[in-house]
């Protein structure tokens, strides 16, 4: 046996290495999203560590805050990135994510609190906007969408974990785990090399042809890597061509502009599909389903368990068929079979509003349907796609602009949902969510292109007009 012998001529393993490190942030935001499960029920109970139990507004603002912070902190984060760098971005990203557990560990005051829940809207903004913007820029096109998907089954991963050990370990000792987390990744992270394209933005070439050698597992004078330079170069130099405001040249640029509306709806199709407030109704309809004597009886921290484990899975799956499947393909089945669960879902709550007797399963499927087709393509495809449809110039400021909107859209949901539904009916509010997952699979069908393994200006050839198309062009660039 060869020593080494991962590392051959052309290996991924230094892209799959960096890929696992960039990610390691996103671990950190799905922790901080899934300690609110289990400290919700420690906070305000008897025996809370502050003294005395938290207010249900205190919580409610603990919760929904990250929603408010991400919106500003998507644009702050796209534009450390073109300013500073990813590398740095992300290094930023951990000494945020480190000052999240100190806070809370060095004081129970509920101002704290709130400055730590603030934090993690920058977490949540980097997650979306620099995380898959460098992942994007570090891999190659036969493994992007693999790479791209982890940030998914990152997320779940660490909110499964917080889920665990929030029932393993004390308050505090939870709160130190977390901690090393981040430091750990700072640290590790240091040896990582910047983004290729961000390099040879700055004009630092040689350096940027040393990292992707690196990266590629090839010597530095590799035909393969001064190619891919080359390519960068020309990405560049059109990007340097137009010197429109960046909103402006979206706006009137026919091209860009498709390729934005694709961005934004492919971003709205996760909040639109239900998985925001069924997570919220989620043990409503537990407990429900363990009244109808099913025999599913799981305590509030079990029951999120379950969620994560079917999140996790759904992103296992996302990560491992979407460079067989195509981004497409994947977003088409996850969005109708999200669409056919919400649908049922609604028809369950109207025939039980008029007395009807039915499986309390039915809820317990449909929910775990939902959260199982948001983990495995609505929320990775979405940002691959994004990823993939914009060059450099307009790549981070596009994922930051549909975060923020996603963001909003978050937070609205999660402020009048429960009201509408209980004044219109919560079945009107679930056909809503089906109806919008069903004519998402229709848009995608007939206005998204196949984006796996293809250059941008072959893309960008799919969304010309049939006659302006160049015939016989699949890979330009």
């Amino acid at each position: 046996m060869k020593r080494l012998s991962l590392y051959t001529n052309g290996s991924k393993v230094n892209q799959i290495i960096c890929a696992f490190l960039i990610c390691l942030p996103i671990f950190t935001y799905g922790t901080s999203i899934g300690w609110m499960s289990p400290m919700t029920l420690l906070l305000q109970s008897n025996k809370s560590p502050k003294g005395v139990p938290l207010t249900d507004g205190e919580i409610s603002w603990m919760a929904s805050l990250p929603y408010l912070s991400c919106v500003p902190a998507t644009y702050l984060m796209a534009y450390l990135g073109d300013r500073f760098g990813r590398k740095t971005t992300l290094l930023f990203m951990s000494l945020a994510g480190a000052a999240i557990w100190l806070l809370k560990l060095f004081s129970m005051k509920i101002w704290v609190f709130i400055i730590a829940r603030t934090l993690v809207g920058i977490i949540m903004a980097g997650s979306c906007v620099t995380c898959p913007t460098y992942i994007k820029e570090i891999s190659e096109d036969s493994i992007r969408g693999a790479l791209g998907c982890w940030g998914a089954l990152f997320a779940g991963t660490g909110s499964l974990f917080a889920y665990i050990i929030g029932d393993l370990l004390t308050y505090n000792t939870i709160l130190w785990v977390f901690l090393a987390i981040p430091v750990l990744h700072f640290v590790m992270f240091l040896a990582m090399p910047e983004s290729p394209s961000y390099l040879v933005k700055k004009g630092r070439v040689e350096e940027a042809t040393c990292a992707l050698a690196w990266l590629r597992c090839r010597s530095s004078v590799d035909t393969v890597i001064h190619h891919e330079i080359e390519v960068i170069m020309k990405e560049q130099k059109r990007d340097e061509e137009n010197k429109q405001f960046m909103l402006k040249s979206i706006l009137t640029d026919k091209i860009l502009f498709k390729a934005f509306q694709i961005a934004l709806v492919a971003a709205l199709s996760r909040e639109v599909c239900g998985a925001v407030p069924v997570l919220n109704f989620a043990g409503d309809i537990f407990n429900l389903a363990s009244k109808e004597d099913t025999g599913l009886v799981l305590s509030p921290n079990q029951q999120a368990m379950m969620l994560g484990v079917v999140q996790l899975s759904g992103s296992l799956l996302a990560s491992s068929v979407v460079e067989r499947f195509g981004r497409k393909r994947l977003m088409i089945i996850t969005c109708l079979a999200s669409g056919l669960s919400m649908c049922l879902l609604a028809t369950w709550f109207l025939i039980t509003d008029l007395n009807v007797i039915t499986s309390a399963w039915i809820p317990v499927i449909t929910l775990c349907v939902c959260i199982f087709c948001d983990a495995a393509g609505l929320m990775p495809i979405s940002v691959v796609i994004t990823g993939e449809i914009f060059s450099y110039k307009y790549r981070g400021s596009v994922l930051a602009t549909t975060m923020a909107i996603a963001s909003i859209a978050d937070f609205f949901q999660l402020l009048f949902f429960k009201p509408l539904a209980k004044s219109i009916g919560v079945y009107a509010a679930f056909y809503f969510f089906g109806t919008m997952c069903l004519l998402t699979a229709l848009y995608v069908i007939f206005r998204v292109p196949e984006t796996r393994n293809r250059s941008l200006e072959d893309i960008y050839n799919d969304l010309r007009p049939k006659q302006e198309r160049i015939v016989g062009r699949k890979d330009v660039g």
